[in-house]
């Protein structure tokens, strides 16, 4: 189950332990239990967050996967064009 879990963050990124539970139907403490496992292994880092929507407050355990760093966005960035410029006028 372990693995489910890990491919699941690796597909989605961040998510609270409610969302994990809720998308691969399982219950919530089981999930809790797979992913103290996973963090005391060192797989996945975990924090405690609060989220607002609307006025509804919304606490949990936010986890993402350990030393993953996600791909950078497709397009144009910031800087590149200064960077191609000053190589040019060497």
């Amino acid at each position: 189950m372990n693995t489910a879990i890990l491919q699941y963050l690796r597909a989605n990124g961040e998510q609270l332990d409610v969302e994990i539970a809720e998308a691969l139907d399982m219950p919530h403490a089981q999930v809790q239990r797979h992913l103290s496992q996973l963090s005391a292994a060192g797989e996945v880092i975990c924090c405690h967050v609060t989220r607002y929507s609307g006025e509804k407050k919304i606490e949990g355990m936010s986890y993402r996967l350990s030393a993953h760093v996600p791909p950078r966005a497709p397009g144009r960035k910031p800087g590149a064009a200064k960077q191609n410029a000053s190589s040019e006028d060497n």
